[in-house]
């Protein structure tokens, strides 16, 4: 029996020489998704390219979110997550909303390497598990410097680290400070100021916004 999900996630694309300007996640079933292109509705099976250039590399309706290409570009679109990227020198940003525990999730990649967020305002730097970095290939022990960081279970063993590149959304910066903690904890990597810090935020209730800065 197929799973029948329904949303609303739109995803603006910077302009190229045929530019879209809106895709709209609708609905996902097992291996096949319908998507509105520009307002135009696509029955769209795993590994389709509409007429308009976008291709459907995976969907997955446990998580509720379909992977797709764009001018050679990879995103993730989830249910209640908004991603910006404008063209002609503007900002790439993205907007999220509150789950409803209150936290706020973006998918984005270490490294090049997918990995879903916690947005952690108070997280002075990234903060991952050493699982999330043997996945991502950080060498944390023998390229990072070990150190102590404090959480809510106590003082923990951690091993600050560089990391290349981080992206959520369209957004993307480099050489960001990171922190390894061993054993399976936080769960979800925490997304701290070491990257929202070089950003623009405003918050309304439930919404979120994180825009590049220039």
């Amino acid at each position: 029996m197929y799973r029948f999900v329904l949303g609303c996630v739109a995803f603006l694309v910077c302009a190229s020489a045929q530019a879209i300007e809106q895709l709209t996640l609708h609905a996902l079933f097992k291996n096949k998704a319908i998507v509105l292109i520009d307002g135009a509705r696509r029955v769209m099976n795993q590994g389709d390219t509409s007429p308009e250039g976008v291709k459907l590399l995976a969907v997955d309706t446990n998580s509720e979110e379909a992977t797709v290409e764009v001018n050679g570009r990879r995103e993730v679109l989830r249910l209640g997550m908004v991603v910006s990227a404008f063209g002609g020198g503007g900002r790439s940003g993205v907007t999220l909303y509150a789950e409803p525990n209150g936290h706020f999730f973006a998918e984005g990649s270490i490294n090049g390497v997918p990995i879903r967020f916690m947005v952690d305002t108070g997280a002075t730097s990234i903060a991952i598990n050493s699982k999330h970095a043997d996945r991502v290939g950080i060498d944390y022990k023998r390229h990072g410097t070990p150190s102590f960081a404090s959480t809510a279970g106590g003082v923990v063993r951690m091993y600050a680290v560089k990391l290349n590149a981080v992206e959520v959304g369209g957004i993307r910066l480099h050489n960001i400070d990171a922190g390894v903690i061993e054993g399976n904890h936080p769960r979800e990597a925490l997304l701290g100021m070491s990257f929202l810090g070089r950003l623009d935020m405003k918050r309304d209730g439930e919404k979120m916004e994180l825009m590049q800065r220039y």
